[in-house]
C-alpha cells in the first residue's frame, strides 16, 4: 500500500506581489466571493436570446441552423398537421420523424396519400434543421399555392375550344430555375405546369418571386406518377414532345407541327428526361448549339422550346 509521506511533495505556490514589489497574499479560488480580476460578476443567461441594440433584431442562439423560410407557411406538431389535412388544405410536403410509429401518423400518412402530399421520414436532425420550436417529430409546409387536377383542366380547355398547351416538368428540383420556367410558360400561352408529386421543387417564396408572379395565375397540377399522365394525355389527343439533347431531330428543321394540342416534356437539370417517359414522347427534339457547351439551363430550354410552340401557332 502507497504509504502518503511517500509522495512527491506539491511545489509551493508562486508569491503575488504588488505593484511596490511588495508580496501579497494569494486569492483564494476556493471562496464564495472569489471573482477573477477582469470578470464581470454578471453572466449572460444562455437561454436568452441577445438583442442587437443597433438593429434592434434578436440573434438566434444557434446561427449554423438556417433560417426559417417565411415565404411558406409551417406546421409543427402532429395534431396541428392531421387538422390541416382534414381541412383540406394544400400541404407541400410532410416530415415525420423516422421510426415513429402511432395512430396518428398512420391516420396523416394515410390522408397525405390521398391528397398526392410526399411524406418523407426523417431522422431528428433533419426536423431539428427544419425549425426551433417544439416540433413533436412533425413539421409540414403550406403550399402558397393551389394545386388544381389536370383531368378537369384538360377537360375545360377543349369544351372552350382552346388548344391545349402543357408543360410537363421531370424532377425540377431547383426552385430558382421552376420560377424561372413558370415565368417562361405564362408568358408563352401555357394553359398548365405539370409536376412530380416526388422529386420536385418546393414552392415556396423563392419561387413565387423568380417566377414574377406567375405561379398565381397559372395553374400548377401535381400528380402522382407521370407514366400514368403522359399514357392520360395521348389517349386524350394531346401530343407529346421531349425536349432532348439525345434527339437526332433538331428544333430548326421544324419537322413537328406544334399547333396542335401539346404537352411539352422537359427533363431535371442533371440528367435529363427519364428513360421510360421518353419511350411515351411522341417526337423527341434537339435545340440547335454552335457553341462549346453542349447544354443549357433548363429554364432557358423551356423559354426557347415554348417559343417556338408560340411562334407556329401564331403564324398558323
Amino acid at each position: 500500500m502507497e504509504n502518503r509521506n511517500d509522495r512527491p511533495r506539491q511545489p509551493k505556490s508562486r508569491p503575488f506581489y504588488d505593484a511596490d514589489n511588495r508580496p501579497v497574499p494569494r486569492p483564494d479560488s476556493r471562496r464564495a466571493d472569489y471573482r477573477p480580476e477582469g470578470r464581470s460578476d454578471e453572466r449572460p443567461d444562455s437561454r436568452r436570446e441577445i438583442r442587437d441594440d443597433a438593429r434592434g433584431d434578436y440573434k438566434p442562439r444557434y446561427p449554423h441552423r438556417p433560417a426559417a423560410d417565411r415565404g411558406i407557411d409551417m406546421l409543427f406538431g402532429l395534431r396541428p398537421i392531421l387538422e390541416a389535412l382534414h381541412a383540406h388544405r394544400t400541404l407541400e410536403k410532410i416530415y415525420l420523424l423516422r421510426g415513429t410509429k402511432n395512430s396518428i401518423t398512420q391516420e396523416i400518412t394515410e390522408l397525405a396519400k390521398e391528397a398526392n402530399v410526399p411524406v418523407s421520414l426523417v431522422p431528428l436532425e433533419k426536423l431539428n434543421d427544419l425549425t426551433r420550436k417544439n416540433h413533436q417529430g412533425a413539421v409540414a409546409f403550406v403550399s402558397p399555392i393551389e394545386y388544381q387536377p389536370l383531368d378537369s383542366i384538360l377537360a375545360g380547355l377543349y369544351e372552350e375550344g382552346k388548344t391545349p398547351l402543357l408543360l410537363i416538368l421531370d424532377r425540377i428540383t431547383d426552385v430558382r430555375n421552376f420560377g424561372s420556367i413558370a415565368r417562361n410558360a405564362e408568358c408563352m400561352g401555357v394553359h398548365a405546369i405539370v409536376v412530380p408529386s416526388r422529386g420536385a421543387a418546393q414552392i415556396n417564396g423563392d419561387a413565387l418571386k423568380t417566377s414574377a408572379g406567375a405561379l398565381n395565375l397559372i395553374p400548377v397540377c401535381r400528380e402522382p406518377n407521370l407514366k400514368e399522365t403522359l399514357t392520360f394525355l395521348r389517349e386524350s389527343g394531346v401530343q407529346v414532345v421531349a425536349c432532348t439533347e439525345k434527339a437526332d431531330a433538331s428544333l430548326e428543321a421544324q419537322s413537328v407541327d406544334m399547333s396542335g394540342p401539346l404537352a411539352v416534356l422537359m427533363g431535371s437539370e442533371e440528367d435529363g428526361i427519364s428513360p421510360e417517359y421518353l419511350k411515351l414522347a411522341d417526337y423527341k427534339l434537339r435545340i440547335p448549339m454552335a457553341g462549346q457547351i453542349s447544354s443549357l439551363n433548363v429554364s432557358v430550354a423551356s423559354g426557347i422550346m415554348l417559343y417556338e410552340v408560340l411562334r407556329q401557332r401564331l403564324t398558323k
